[in-house]
C-alpha cells in the first residue's frame, strides 16, 4: 500500500492497519525462526509498510496539533 492510499484513511483506520501488520510481521518473524519461512523478503515489505503507517500517523496528529 503506497502513501497516498494510507493519507486517505482516518487515525481509526490506520491504527486497524497498524496492528494487522504487526500480527502479520509476528507471524513472519514466528516462520524463520522455525524455517517455515518461503519468501524471506515479506518480512521487509511489511516492516517497511507499518513504519509507512507510524510515519502517517505522526504526521497527522502533527496536523491536528498545529490546527
Amino acid at each position: 500500500m503506497n502513501a497516498t492510499e494510507l493519507r486517505d484513511k482516518t487515525p481509526d483506520q490506520l491504527k486497524d492497519e497498524l496492528e494487522t501488520l504487526k500480527k502479520e510481521s509476528f507471524n513472519l518473524r514466528f516462520q524463520a525462526a522455525t524455517g517455515q519461512s518461503e519468501n524471506t523478503s515479506q518480512m521487509r515489505k511489511v516492516r517497511r509498510s507499518a513504519a509507512r503507517v507510524k510515519t502517517i500517523l505522526n504526521e497527522k496528529a502533527a496536523a491536528a496539533a498545529a490546527e
